[in-house]
C-alpha cells in the first residue's frame, strides 16, 4: 500500500518532574515547562510548550511520510524548557515495524498510557498518554495534522507550521447593495447667499461612489440615481452617505451625513420595488443646542437601499466562473453532481529559490470552485513534492470551471527580493463539462507561465479528477437554463458596471481569506481569479483574431470546396452535387432534414476522435510561442503605466497602426450596409428605380414559375462550366458596388 504515514497523536501528560524525573531543576521554584518532541531519524516535530505545569494536554498529531523514513526508531521525547538548554523529561520508544496498520473506515486507534524511561533507559516517574498508527493519506487525523514533509530538519516551530499546513477556506457570501438615491429636501449651505451645487457621495468600507452634481434652483435636489456596492457576510462595514456642496473648485463642503448599518437593509431575491425611506442628515460638526431647539426642520435625504440577492456576485473571470449560483440561498436549486479531486504530485518543477548554494522550491496547492479554496500542505525543499491531499466540492452546474494552482511559499526564511510574495508556478483549469460522468481521469498538467521573457515550462502536475452525476435529468435541465440568474437579465448591469463590481469583490475576498490562518494572499486570490484578463494585451488580441480565423475555417473551407464544384476541377463529383441540387430543388422538404442527418453523421464520425482528457493551456492557441518581447513587456506593464514616455509613444504609435485596420474593417462593413439601405432610399434615384422595377419584374415572374424551377435554374447558373464564365464581375455585384454610401458625408 502506497502513501502510508507514521501517525503520532500526543495527548497529554502527568506526574511530570524535571531533569529525567529525579527532581533537581535549574528552576528554582521547582516547576516544569513541558514540551514534547516527536523524532523520526532527521526529522522531528514540536508540541507548544505550557509553563509550570506537571500535567499538561497537547492533543497534536504528527504525520512522517513512510517512503522518506532513514529509521526504525520513533522517539517521543518530553523536555522542560529552559532559557539555557532543554532537559530532557522521559523518553518513550517505538519499533516503526511492529507499530499497528489503521485503514479508515476503521474506528481511530485509542491512546493509551505509556511508562517514561530516562535517558539510559532506566525508568522515571510521569506517564505520556499516545496513540501510535501506520495510516494512509484518506485518514480524517492527518487533515490538521503536523507533516514531516512539509517541515525540514532545522525548522520544525509551531510558528513554521502554522503557514506550512494544509487548510480549507470558504470565501465570504457576497451581496450587491443597491443605493438608489432619490432626493434631498432642506438642505442648508453655509452660505446663505446662493443656491447649493449639491451630490452625493457614498461609501461602504474602502468603496467610494459619487452621484452627478445637481445644480438646483432651490434648496432641494434630485438625483433618482443608482449606485452600486458590493458587501461580504458577516456585514463589517456600514453604508455612510453624505450631501457634499461644491463651494469652488477642489473645494467641497459637508451639508449632511447619515450611516446606514448593513445589517437593517432590506434584502430581495427578485425585482419587487423596495420602499423608500426618508432619512435625517447629521450635521458633521458639533452645532449650539439652543440653534437646534430654533430650528424645526433638518435637512433630510430620501433613500432606496437593499441587498440585491438574486445576482451571482461575479469575483472572478466570467470566461472562468467556478460558481453560477445567486446569492438568494432560497433560489438555490439541489446539487447536479459531486466532483472529487486528487492533488496526487508534481514533477520536473522549476526552482524558485536558492538555499545552501542549491535550486530548490517550497510548494503547495490551491484549487478554487465556488465557495470552496483549498490549499495543501506545503512540501518544504521539494523539486518533485508528493501531496496526495484529496477534495470534494458539490456541483450546480456543469458549465463551470475547477483550477488548480501551484505555488512557492515565500514565508519561510529570510525575506527575498520579491518581497514576500508568494511566486506562481503554474495553474490547470478543468471545465466540468467536458468530463465524462463516473470516469477517472489521471493525467499530468503542464505548468505554463507567461513571464516577460516568454512562456515557460515550470514543471508538469499530476491530478486524478472525478465527476459524479447525483441526477441525470436535472444535469440535463441545467442545459436548457440561461447562464447566470435571472436578474441578470430583468436588471442587466452594464460592462462598466460589472468590471468596477469584480474589481471590488476580489479585494473582499482576498481581504477575508489573508486573515485566515494560514493565510491565503492576495496575489494567490488574483491569479487564481485572473483579475489581469480584461486588460489590454497585442498577444491576446492576435490569439483572439485568429481563434475567430478558425472558427470561420470551415465556412472558408466550404467556399473553397463550392468554387471547385463551380470551375468544375473534379468533373465527377460536379455532376454528383448538380443532380442532388436537382432532388433538393425538386423536394425541398427535403433540405433540413438533409442538413441534421448530415450533421448526425459528422458528431457520430468524431466521436472517435474526442479528447481523452481534458484540455490544458495550449501555448499555440495563447500565440505564446514566438511572441515578441516588446510585446510582452507591454503586457506586463502596471496600469497606468511605469514606462518612460519614448517607449509609450512607440506602443502608442502601434497600437494607432492596428486601431487604423480595425477602423478600416469596420468602416468597410458599415459601407456594405448603407448601400443595402440605399436601395430603396433614393439617394440615388436611378439606382432605386431600377431596383425597384427589377423587385416588381421579379415579384410577377415568381408568383407565376415554380419555385423548384427557379432554385434549379439558379443553381445551376452558379455552377456552370467555366467556359461559359467571364472574368470581370457579374452584373449584380457591379450594380451593388455603385450604390452611394455615407462615406461621402464623414469628415
Amino acid at each position: 500500500m502506497s502513501n502510508l504515514k507514521l501517525g503520532v497523536d500526543v495527548v497529554s501528560a502527568h506526574n511530570l518532574l524535571p531533569k529525567d524525573g529525579q527532581g533537581s531543576s535549574m528552576d528554582v521554584t521547582g516547576g516544569i515547562d513541558p514540551f514534547v518532541e516527536v523524532k523520526v531519524g532527521n526529522y522531528k516535530g514540536i508540541t507548544k510548550h505550557f509553563e509550570k505545569k506537571q500535567n499538561p494536554e497537547w492533543n497534536q498529531v504528527f504525520a512522517f511520510s513512510r517512503d522518506r523514513m532513514q529509521a526504525s526508531i520513533l522517539e517521543v521525547v518530553i523536555k522542560d524548557k529552559s532559557m539555557v538548554k532543554d532537559e530532557t523529561v522521559g523518553i518513550v520508544r517505538f519499533d516503526i515495524n511492529e507499530v499497528p496498520l489503521r485503514v479508515p473506515p476503521d474506528s481511530p486507534l485509542a491512546p493509551q498510557w505509556y511508562r517514561l524511561e530516562g535517558k539510559k533507559g532506566d525508568k522515571v516517574k510521569g506517564e505520556l498518554m499516545l496513540a501510535v498508527w501506520i495510516g494512509t493519506q484518506a485518514d480524517e487525523a492527518f487533515s490538521d495534522a503536523w507533516h514531516s514533509d512539509a517541515a525540514t530538519p532545522v525548522d520544525s516551530s509551531p510558528a513554521t507550521f502554522a503557514v506550512l499546513r494544509s487548510k480549507v477556506y470558504h470565501s465570504p457570501r457576497l451581496w450587491y447593495v443597491r443605493v438608489n438615491i432619490v432626493e434631498a429636501q432642506d438642505l442648508v449651505p453655509t452660505e446663505k447667499n446662493r443656491f447649493p451645487d449639491v451630490y452625493v457621495k457614498a461609501q461602504i468600507g474602502h468603496q467610494v461612489l459619487k452621484t452627478k452634481p445637481c445644480q438646483a434652483r432651490t434648496l432641494n435636489a434630485i438625483w433618482n440615481e443608482d449606485l452600486l456596492f458590493v458587501a461580504a457576510e458577516p456585514f463589517e462595514d456600514h453604508l455612510v452617505l453624505s450631501v457634499e456642496d461644491r463651494v469652488a473648485p477642489g473645494k467641497d463642503e459637508i451639508i449632511g451625513r447619515v450611516i446606514i448599518p448593513l445589517n437593517s437593509v432590506d434584502k430581495r431575491a427578485d425585482d419587487r420595488i423596495i420602499h423608500s425611506r426618508w432619512f435625517n442628515l447629521e450635521k458633521p460638526v458639533a452645532v449650539d443646542v439652543d440653534q437646534l431647539k430654533k430650528e424645526k426642520f433638518s435637512s433630510r435625504i430620501h433613500l432606496r437601499v437593499c441587498l440585491d440577492g438574486g445576482y451571482h456576485v461575479l469575483d472572478e473571470s466570467t470566461h472562468y466562473s467556478s460558481d453560477l449560483r445567486p446569492t438568494a440561498k432560497q433560489l438555490w436549486r439541489p446539487p447536479i453532481g459531486v466532483l472529487e479531486l486528487g492533488i496526487l504530485n508534481a514533477v520536473g518543477l522549476h526552482p524558485m529559490k536558492t538555499r545552501d548554494g542549491r535550486g530548490t522550491s517550497d510548494t503547495y496547492c490551491v484549487a478554487k470552485y465556488g465557495h470552496k479554496w483549498v490549499r495543501t500542505r506545503t512540501l518544504v525543499d521539494n523539486l518533485s513534492p508528493k501531496y496526495n491531499e484529496q477534495y470534494t466540492w458539490e456541483v450546480f452546474d456543469p458549465a463551470t470551471v475547477l483550477t488548480v494552482g501551484v505555488f512557492d511559499n515565500s514565508q519561510l526564511g529570510e525575506k527575498g527580493s520579491n518581497g514576500n510574495k508568494d511566486l506562481k508556478i503554474g495553474k490547470v483549469r478543468i471545465r466540468i463539462s467536458t468530463l465524462e460522468a463516473g470516469r477517472v481521469y489521471t493525467h499530468s498538467y503542464p505548468l505554463l507561465v507567461l513571464h516577460p521573457t516568454g512562456v515557460k515550462k515550470m514543471g508538469e502536475l499530476h491530478l486524478a479528477i472525478r465527476f459524479t452525476c447525483i441526477s441525470f435529468v436535472n444535469m440535463l435541465y441545467q442545459y436548457s437554463r440561461p447562464l447566470l440568474p435571472k436578474m441578470h437579465y430583468v436588471r442587466p448591469f452594464s460592462v462598466m458596471q460589472l468590471d468596477m463590481l469584480r474589481h471590488q469583490a476580489v479585494n473582499i475576498v482576498a481581504a477575508r481569506l489573508g486573515r485566515a490562518e494560514p493565510p491565503l494572499r492576495k496575489e494567490v486570490i488574483e491569479y487564481m481569479s485572473d483579475v489581469d484578463s480584461h486588460l489590454w494585451s497585442m498577444r491576446k488580441s492576435k490569439a483572439n483574431f485568429f481563434r475567430l480565423m478558425t472558427v470561420f475555417s470551415g465556412l472558408f473551407a466550404i467556399g473553397k470546396w463550392f468554387g471547385d464544384i463551380c470551375m468544375w476541377k473534379n468533373p465527377i463529383t460536379t455532376v454528383l452535387v448538380h443532380v442532388l441540387f436537382l432532388m433538393l430543388a425538386c423536394l425541398p422538404e427535403l433540405i433540413l432534414p438533409t442538413v441534421f442527418l448530415y450533421m448526425f453523421l459528422i458528431g457520430v464520425w468524431n466521436f472517435r476522435y474526442r479528447p481523452r482528457y481534458p484540455p490544458h493551456m495550449n501555448t499555440k492557441v495563447s500565440q505564446a510561442e514566438a511572441v515578441h518581447p516588446d510585446e510582452l513587456d507591454e503586457e506586463f506593464d502596471t496600469f497606468p503605466t511605469s514606462k518612460s514616455p519614448e517607449l509609450v509613444r512607440m506602443r502608442y504609435d502601434r497600437l494607432r497602426s492596428v486601431a487604423g485596420r480595425i477602423q478600416t474593417v469596420i468602416g468597410d462593413i458599415a459601407t456594405q450596409g448603407e448601400r443595402f439601405q440605399a436601395l430603396l432610399s433614393w439617394r440615388d434615384p436611378r439606382a432605386t428605380a431600377i431596383f425597384i422595377t427589377f423587385c416588381l419584374i421579379a415579384a410577377i415572374v415568381l408568383f407565376v414559375t415554380p419555385f423548384q424551377v427557379i432554385a434549379a435554374l439558379a443553381g445551376f447558373y452558379a455552377m456552370r462550366h467555366p467556359r461559359f464564365r467571364y472574368r470581370l464581375p457579374a452584373v449584380p455585384i457591379n450594380f451593388f458596388r455603385r450604390l452611394p454610401a455615407r462615406t461621402d458625408s464623414m469628415l
